[in-house]
């Protein structure tokens, strides 16, 4: 069976443009669909609004050969934005220069799927005969792993013994990362003339006045060991129709990075309080923190395949940005989770974006590593 080069791949991933919003992720996954089913594996097309897809790939294996529960890989293929900022490069030419492969997705996180089909299919001859490994495409990660509730909805996935998720870590070894709890606050006031603000009460003045709390506002939780302090950021306020009125409505919205364990319904509540009657706050997005503990018998097992196979060593970190995982890995009941990918997560989202070509190749081969150590073993 003829390999997949995981450099090319990313190439042609890139440039399709999958920028989310709108995604339109169905074309690019359409093309990874017909990919892998030209190598033998049962491809489920799962549709989540118009233009968007999730794809799920499996070999069909004989009831003889049936194994422990798969290692899940998943990886997602919209990217965010392009921004404002003029690129140097064509965003979607995947122009290499240098070592480096450029394009929007490169990094974030098309070079980490295109490892993963890349890995899955060099092993596919013994994965024919004794399988146990899915790989999960989604789409709609970008805007709150909207791909991946969908499957959950679906039921589209198997329970799983391991979860492996590619998104940009430089091909470190990362045990889990924070949640995010997106909220909304709303403040009303009563319109009026501008040149007579006396008869109005303004609601841009009671925005500011919650931002100011926000900016003080003091977590009551321990560290994470690995992740550190659960953070917050107002990203966006607004508020007004015209100079000359007093405004009678504003908002902003509040990004919560959280920490293992935090309750975020209870801190949703402890930041309406902070606020006070002058803001109405609602949930936009709630994505609980992911952790697996590194000393675990399958993390010290994938460990030593990720140095054995890169040829350098990385001890168990912790990412600040959310995954799939945050979907997946509570649906498939607390599975063990790891993150890795060849991807530079500092360039993740910048203009610009690249990926080192010499990652690319580095995480096939650790892909490789713990398919074959992992998932070709039947169950005793």
């Amino acid at each position: 069976m003829s390999a997949i080069d995981a450099v090319t791949l990313t190439q042609e991933l890139i440039r399709f443009d999958t920028r989310n919003p709108p995604g339109s992720e169905a074309q690019c996954a359409a093309m990874l669909a017909d990919l892998l089913s030209s190598h033998g594996l049962s491809v489920t097309v799962h549709n989540f609004g118009s233009g968007r897809s999730n794809l799920v790939a499996r070999f069909p294996i004989r009831a003889s050969k049936a194994t422990q529960p798969p290692i899940l890989f998943t990886g997602h293929i919209d990217t965010v934005p392009l921004g404002l900022a003029a690129w140097s490069r064509d965003p979607f030419g995947a122009e290499i220069v240098d070592g480096r492969l450029y394009g929007r997705g490169s990094t974030d996180m098309k070079a980490g799927v295109a490892a993963m089909v890349a890995a899955v299919v060099a092993e596919a001859d013994r994965l024919h005969e004794r399988s146990n490994v899915v790989l999960v495409i989604t789409g709609g990660e970008e805007t709150g792993c909207e791909g991946a509730a969908a499957l959950v909805r679906g039921r589209m996935l198997d329970p799983a013994s391991l979860l492996v998720v590619g998104e940009p870590t430089g091909n470190s070894f990362v045990a889990g990362h924070k949640g995010a709890l997106w909220l909304r606050a709303c403040c009303s006031g009563r319109t009026a003339h501008g040149a007579m603000p006396h008869l109005g009460d303004n609601a841009i003045y009671k925005a500011a006045r919650a931002v100011t709390k926000l900016e003080s506002f003091g977590f009551n939780a321990a560290q994470h060991p690995v992740l550190g302090s659960a953070t917050l950021n107002v990203g966006t306020i607004a508020g007004g129709l015209n100079i000359n009125s007093v405004p009678d409505h504003a908002e902003l919205t509040i990004d919560v990075r959280t920490l293992p364990e935090m309750d975020s319904a209870a801190l949703a509540d402890q930041l309406s309080f902070t606020l006070g009657s002058d803001c109405k706050v609602s949930t936009i997005l709630d994505l609980p923190a992911v952790w697996s503990d590194p000393k675990s018998p399958a993390m010290k097992l994938f460990s030593e395949c990720r140095d054995a196979a890169a040829g350098w060593t990385s001890a168990a970190g912790g990412a600040n940005f959310f995954t799939d995982a945050s979907v997946f890995t509570p649906a498939l009941g607390g599975v063990e989770t790891i993150i890795c990918g060849p991807g530079d997560p500092e360039m993740a989202h910048k203009t610009d974006e690249y990926c080192e070509v010499a990652r690319i190749g580095e995480a096939v081969e650790i892909y490789r590593a713990i398919i074959a150590r992992t998932g070709l073993q039947e169950t005793p």
